[in-house]
């Protein structure tokens, strides 16, 4: 098998077969298949690995956690990872156009495109952020280094404020055990400076200028390496996925040389086994693996549409899968190296500096950086690496849904101007995310973060695993694989597909239901009205499921309700591999090769006269009349 792969991976084809141009000429397809590996790195590693899998894993019993985690990421991660990018490749489609396998979930579809607009908003918010924290570590000093600043309170306690202070002798932890409530400077540069953080989520007060600037600073980096869709954000994933790679070991490397590093360290790692019975860390290794590879965003899909037909996606989905797993557990140690080098400095114990999620990056982690020397570079290499790590989760998600556009209307005139629709969906990202930058701003962020795109993928991915596997029918499916790769899923996928992961994704869901508390951000308890709306965004992305089948039975033939149920059902006549010299078996066309050419490769050369192309070229012949039966022309 592993031939098998080998060889297609290098001629494009499977084994046997006479060599193809095996381009899409209508859509583009990646330079190379580099490119593809690295922009769906960039997509599955994010924050999320950062912030999130480290404190998940101290919190759940340390190297403990590390087995239910990798369990999961074998059982569902790496198969749903090798259903939606084989979903995707085999049809050459963004998540709607893939929908022509079952038109009636077609809903599905577009819940994926608003889950990835409401983590598109946020996200980016996140990212400019961090680009506000790199600029202003630009400086001698970092701001959040002492407690000498207009915004501070006498509540702050520096780690380095007493050896400037005339009270030296007084040790920082009795400080820490008389003081009631002590805070950082960081925690006080991040919440009345930042931020200029309001009482209420209601109270949306004015916008924080700086975050506007820096949140139109990412908006326009995204745009400008997404100004030509992949080929121009395949170039640029060379360093956006790479480079944060490199910043990790720096930091790494200092972390480790660092006193009290070990400390950090081993409560990171040090088992315990008792936890492992409990079924909230197995809940927790499953929800974590389950987001952190971005399952049901519709962003695999997309990546994979743009690869050439015969790629091997098997060998890629273990590839990536395992990539994004093993930098999770990589960052653990940059982050609690650091972290416990700090408890060390304070004297306190590693769990009381240890966080996750805004108040690890821009709280702890920062003011861990103000006790290293030369404090400025490593802020500045943190931040950078944060950003790296946030613009290719975000070219994901903005290519995902320019191309479900661009693919859905499908006619050369909104090909031609896919950069203008790029333009404006980055206009409307950038003006639905100006309320993210108020003084309530974290309110709402947090909000968006816990809500939209929470259960509401667990239930996406679960219809999408039945639909594929029992709607469409798993045989249909084993065999377009075998088809497009040349040999059929492996067994082992195959039992998970049809059973193991539908079940695992039914667990998640039943865990996250069970698990679930009322949102609160520190002592901010969010009001009812509040979690109302968190609910609403939730629900607003699963109820376009039900609502577009209904319009789908509604508009289909037939006198009866199954008759109905069938044809909605049933795969389009337009299913199938995207270029005519792959559409061969059950997917050959009815009429003969050089009618079919004649007919589809008229509304596709925009540069030269179709017959001459057809003449000349009867490879973009059959790519442009797979593509016209695409657009339903």
């Amino acid at each position: 098998m592993a031939d098998k792969c080998s060889e297609g991976l290098l001629n494009g084809a499977v084994p046997g077969e006479r060599g193809k141009q095996d381009k899409s000429v209508k859509r583009g397809n990646w330079g190379n298949q580099i490119e593809f590996v690295l922009t769906s790195v960039g997509y599955a590693v994010g924050l999320g690995n950062v912030w999130r899998f480290p404190y998940l894993c101290y919190r759940n019993g340390g190297g403990a956690f590390m087995f239910p985690y990798f369990i999961m990421l074998v059982f569902c991660g790496i198969p749903l990872f090798f259903m939606e990018l084989s979903f995707g490749q085999f049809a050459s489609q963004g998540c709607l156009g893939v929908w022509r396998v079952s038109p009636m979930f077609k809903g599905v579809g577009y819940g994926m495109m608003v889950v990835s607009t409401y983590i598109g908003i946020y996200y980016n918010v996140v990212i400019c952020i961090a680009f506000y924290y790199f600029f202003v570590s630009m400086t001698r000093v970092l701001p959040w280094t002492y407690c000498s600043n207009p915004w501070n309170t006498p509540d702050c306690a520096g780690v380095l404020d007493r050896n400037l202070s005339s009270r030296a002798a007084l040790n920082l932890t009795q400080l820490l055990n008389t003081t009631q409530k002590r805070t950082s400077p960081s925690e006080e540069y991040w919440r009345r400076y930042v931020l200029d953080l309001s009482d209420d989520i209601g109270n949306l007060g004015e916008v924080r200028l700086p975050l506007l600037g820096c949140l139109g600073v990412s908006w326009v980096v995204v745009f400008l390496c997404l100004i030509k869709g992949v080929k121009s954000s395949g170039k640029v994933v060379y360093f956006t996925a790479t480079f944060p790679y490199v910043v990790l070991t720096i930091l790494f490397v200092r972390g480790i040389t660092l006193d009290g590093a070990l400390t950090g360290i081993m409560y990171y790692l040090t088992p315990q086994w008792d936890k492992i019975l409990n079924a909230k860390v197995w809940g927790d290794a499953a929800s974590q693996i389950f987001y952190s590879l971005g399952c049901a965003w519709g962003g695999l899909i997309t990546m994979a549409s743009y690869n050439k037909f015969h790629n091997n996606c098997y060998r890629d989905s273990i590839i990536i899968s395992i990539t994004n797993c093993a930098t999770s557990v990589y960052a653990g140690f940059v982050i609690f190296s650091i972290l416990g080098f700090m408890a060390n400095h304070l004297g306190v114990d590693v769990s009381k500096v240890a966080d996750h999620g805004p108040g690890l990056a821009f709280v702890a982690y920062p003011e861990a950086l103000t006790l290293l020397p030369i404090s400025p570079l490593w802020s500045i290499l943190f931040f950078f690496m944060l950003i790296l790590l946030g613009l290719g989760t975000q070219f994901c998600l903005l290519e995902t849904l320019v191309t479900a556009i661009v693919d859905e209307v499908g006619n050369e005139w909104i090909i031609r101007r896919k950069t203008f629709v790029t333009l404006g969906v980055a206009v409307v990202g950038f003006l639905l995310g100006v309320p993210l930058t108020t003084q309530a701003g974290i309110y709402w962020l947090l909000l968006m973060d816990n809500y939209a795109a929470s259960f509401s993928l667990v239930i996406i991915s679960c219809i999408m695993c039945v639909a594929i596997m029992y709607i469409y029918g798993h045989r249909n499916y084993f065999k377009d694989i075998e088809m497009m790769l040349g040999f059929p899923p492996p067994l082992f996928f195959q039992i998970c597909w049809r059973f193991i992961s539908p079940a695992i994704i039914f667990f998640i869901l039943v865990f996250t239901v069970i698990q679930y508390r009322p949102i609160s951000y520190n002592e901010y308890v969010y009001p009812t009205w509040a979690i109302s709306i968190g609910f609403l965004m939730a629900l607003s992305s699963v109820i376009c499921i039900p609502i577009y089948a209904i319009y789908k039975v509604c508009r289909s033939e037939g006198d009866t309700l199954l008759e109905r149920l069938k044809n909605a059902t049933k795969a389009s006549k337009d299913w199938g591999p995207a270029l005519a010299e792959h559409r061969s078996g059950r997917y050959a066309p009815a009429f003969s090769p050089s009618t079919e050419s004649h007919l589809e490769v008229q509304p596709l050369q925009p540069e030269k006269g179709q017959s001459e192309v057809v003449a000349a070229s009867p490879v973009q012949g059959s790519n442009g009349s797979a593509h016209s039966q695409d657009s339903r022309l």
